[in-house]
């Protein structure tokens, strides 16, 4: 119950600092007629202008606490100038005063306590009360709102420090046992990857022994052919185990959809071009047997030069596409006359290095840079893998 009303006070502070205060004008209400009655005090109206001057800044003194202060101890100020009495509402110096002291730095808490005393000797000349005894009582009592404001800091500031070093320790805490855990997922993986090796090497040293004795000893072959089946479930098996470890912090919702290609690079312009880019495409040639891997690479070559186009070629930049796909070789062309050397400095990142990554992986060829008369392009070349058919002629 306690802590729901604390998190509502927080969350409708101003509202509480009104309540707070709403008792301190009451009671300034109902001394109203006492401090208007004698001669030379000032009016009803002028009580309630003056009382309202030094009690509504207190709203704002948790947010304000040092302008709050100044504001009250000038109004003050101006009183004891224009010789009125002291009213109820001048306690609004001393818990202002406190304000400062519990939310500010020492210096600041120290000049608010400097300027109380002050104001104590300026109330007790105005009454002719001024003396050693006096001044001794009245500043003991402004010493010790003046401390319990500076406890009230120190207590704070040491909770927020238990707090922060909790949180500290819950983050190493926390780092820690993520660093353990990949620890161990890496021992794991160099584990199934010894396995996955293995089993590997047996495949192709039955696919040879079977490739040998097909004709001569059709038994063995046969043989060698189920322990390939074998080894390579237990293969496939482990390999999954290895990709399970690996992503284990993956959290992302695991996606089953093919892998794009060739085929879907239309579909990806139009896309880009829904977007706000005109893009122009022209494709020659036949694809021909281009594994699934190499076809991906096109695509997302594509894909993040048209991206990065898009978000540094500019408003007015446009783009073209060509793609030539030949028996031996696939040829890729992506050109925008937009901004150029500043595209390409504003687009510095992980990009282009993922493209030359993926092209050096089939042994390709990457260019990209501005261009001479404006713009930026990017050109690659990834040789096709000849098929098993081409190879046995």
């Amino acid at each position: 119950m306690f802590g729901s009303l604390r998190a509502w006070g927080e969350r409708h502070r101003v509202i509480v600092d009104v309540l707070w205060v709403s008792p301190i004008a009451l009671f300034c209400l109902l001394g109203i007629a006492s401090y208007t009655s004698g001669e030379g005090a000032p009016s009803v109206w002028g009580y309630l202008v003056l009382s309202t001057l030094l009690i509504a800044p207190l709203v704002w003194r948790r947010e304000r606490p040092r302008e709050v202060f100044a504001v009250v101890s000038l109004v003050s100020f101006g009183q004891w100038l224009a010789g009125l009495d002291p009213a109820t509402a001048n306690v609004s110096v001393l818990i202002a005063m406190y304000a400062v002291a519990a939310g500010c730095r020492l210096r600041w808490a120290v000049a608010a306590g400097l300027v109380a005393e002050l104001g104590l000797v300026l109330v007790m000349s105005h009454w002719q009360t001024l003396s050693p005894g006096s001044f001794a009582s009245g500043s003991m009592f402004v010493v010790a709102v003046w401390v319990t404001g500076i406890y009230a800091n120190t207590r704070r500031r040491y909770l927020e420090e238990l707090e922060e070093r909790a949180d500290r320790a819950e983050r190493e805490r926390d780092q820690q046992a993520k660093i353990a855990a990949a620890t161990e997922r890496a021992r794991i993986a160099r584990e199934l990857h010894d396995v996955v090796a293995h089993n590997v090497s047996v495949i192709i040293v039955q696919a040879d022994g079977a490739g040998y004795a097909m004709d001569t000893d059709p038994a063995q072959a046969r043989a060698a052919v189920r322990t390939i089946s074998a080894t390579g479930r237990q293969a496939l098996a482990e390999m999954r185990r290895l990709v399970g470890v690996l992503r284990q912090d993956d959290t992302a919702t695991e996606e089953y959809a093919p892998q794009p290609g060739l085929a879907q690079i239309e579909e990806l312009v139009e896309q880009i071009r829904g977007s706000g880019l005109p893009v122009g495409l022209k494709i020659t040639g036949t694809a021909g047997a281009v594994p699934e891997g190499e076809q991906l690479t096109v695509y997302r070559i594509v894909q993040e030069a048209l991206t990065n186009t898009l978000k540094h070629g500019g408003p007015v930049a446009r783009a073209s596409v060509e793609l030539v796909l030949g028996p031996a070789e696939i040829t890729l062309r992506v050109v925008d006359d937009g901004r150029g050397a500043s595209a390409s400095r504003a687009g510095q990142g992980h990009g282009l290095v993922g493209m030359r990554e993926r092209v050096a992986m089939y042994g390709g060829q990457l260019d990209a840079g501005p261009r001479n008369g404006g713009g930026f392009q990017v050109s690659a070349r990834l040789p096709v893998p000849r098929s098993d058919v081409t190879r046995a002629a």
